[in-house]
């Protein structure tokens, strides 16, 4: 099938302008004594060659924008440009609509990278997007282009420190001289309820980062600007992101911003039983509750690091990631093993994995026993948060406080009903000592 020509407009390179391609048209245009002719069939030549076929080396070499070529921008810029990859001329990328994208979406997203820990490159590309400071966030928001610190502000609507929010960013851009400090960051949320520090989502040398953070940066604190998402969804809900984390329900991650010191509310609670319920319990004397603790944190990070996580990854402060694998009960438990799927209390069949948590028999757990089987139970009930029936104790005889902390236990595990008795069994023992 024959092919038209391809049309070319003639856009003259502003003199001024940074981005690479402007760049490399004055130089072409000066080699060429100013004309545009040599430069415009030099174009319809390499792109006669892409679309018959010939020429692999040059349709590989125009696979790949060369950002790193001629980069008339400092070390450690970007510059504005399409998705890698993408089909449309860069003008094209650059008129395409933003996402529409809510709080927990752009963390997620976000925190595909941090998972991935993707290197830190301004030639190289990641999912469409440059692995760059600037790209991460293009990446975060949604923007299906390429920004840089120089551009990222028309996308956000300025705000104050006092107004930031989970998925808003920190952008500090150097008009003078960009390679000076400029970088952007996405916030997490704060880490002190004195608003000093922060979780900071970043890309950054070696890798993506989310890290605690002093306010606004390790430095040129002063020049950071705090920006929100033109077109963040305040309301919540699920969405087209391509972050971690289910759509919705009870999977959507509340923000950063629900926990760390000063917070407060139900979903401290809900981390605290579903940490509990994962081998966290020896970090509660009390609780779980409502108010954020240093048993919070570190049960958080020993759960973050029971995945093999480390560094800013494991910091005690839960991101999409970790409340994804806590509610969908992915992931290893503290102390060893997966998670397991539900079964009985009283009933089920479950076996435990070592001798020292051997189920030593229903009949050791009724009315009028008495013996050292009854103490090992409510000592491990106390250890894993589920001892407020005990007005003294634990003790070897068998009481109605050890029966209502055990059905605690096992509601606590989602069962109800004849699972849910009070009485422990196979499944009840192999969770508790797990």
């Amino acid at each position: 099938m024959a092919l038209d020509a391809p049309a070319f407009d003639d856009i003259s390179a502003a003199r001024d302008c940074p981005c690479p391609g402007c760049a490399q048209e004055r130089l072409e245009l000066r080699a060429s004594g100013g004309s545009r002719a040599g430069t415009r069939a030099a174009a319809v030549l390499a792109l006669g060659a892409v679309l018959t076929g010939a020429g692999t080396g040059a349709a590989h070499a125009m696979a790949q924008p060369s950002f790193a070529t001629q980069n008339p921008l400092p070390p450690g810029q970007g510059a504005p440009g399409p998705l890698f990859a993408q089909a449309a001329a860069a003008r094209t990328a650059s008129a395409s609509t933003p996402m529409r994208l809510t709080r927990s979406q752009i963390l997620a997203r976000a925190q595909t990278w941090v998972d991935a820990r993707v290197s830190y490159s301004m030639s190289g590309y990641y999912q469409g997007y440059r692995k760059d400071c600037s790209g991460f966030v293009s990446m975060a928001w949604g923007l299906g282009s390429n920004q840089w610190t120089g551009s990222l502000a028309a996308y956000g609507v300025r705000i104050t420190k006092s107004q930031l929010k989970p998925g808003d960013m920190l952008l500090f851009h150097n008009p003078a001289n960009p390679g000076a400090g400029s970088h952007v960051t996405i916030f997490g949320g704060w880490a002190d309820s004195s608003k000093t520090r922060y979780v900071a989502y970043e890309q950054t040398r070696p890798h993506t980062l989310k890290r605690t953070t002093p306010y606004a940066y390790w430095n040129h604190s002063g020049s950071y600007v705090p920006y929100r998402y033109k077109y963040v969804a305040d309301g919540g809900g699920s969405g087209g992101g391509t972050g971690g984390g289910s759509g919705g329900g009870s999977a959507s991650f509340p923000g950063a911003s629900a926990f760390g010191p000063g917070a407060s509310g139900s979903q401290v609670t809900r981390l605290g039983k579903m940490l509990v319920e994962r081998g966290a319990g020896r970090f509660y004397s009390v609780g779980p509750g409502p108010r954020w603790s240093d048993a919070d944190r570190r049960a958080t990070k020993a759960f973050q690091e029971a995945q093999g996580w480390r560094g800013s990854e494991a910091d005690g402060i839960p991101g999409p990631a970790t409340w994804r694998y806590l509610v969908e009960g992915k992931g290893r438990d503290i102390g060893g093993g997966t998670s397991g799927g539900s079964g009985g209390g009283s009933g089920g069949s479950g076996s435990s994995g070592s001798s020292s948590a051997a189920f030593p028999g229903k009949q050791h757990f009724r009315p009028g026993q008495s013996n050292a089987h009854v103490t090992k139970l409510g000592k491990q009930l106390v250890k894993k948060g589920y001892g407020k029936h005990y007005a003294q104790g634990p003790g070897p005889r068998w009481s109605e406080s050890d029966r209502r902390n055990v059905e605690s236990f096992q509601r606590a595990q989602g069962w109800r009903g004849a699972d849910a008795d009070g009485y422990p069994g196979p499944e009840t023992w192999r969770r508790l000592f797990r």
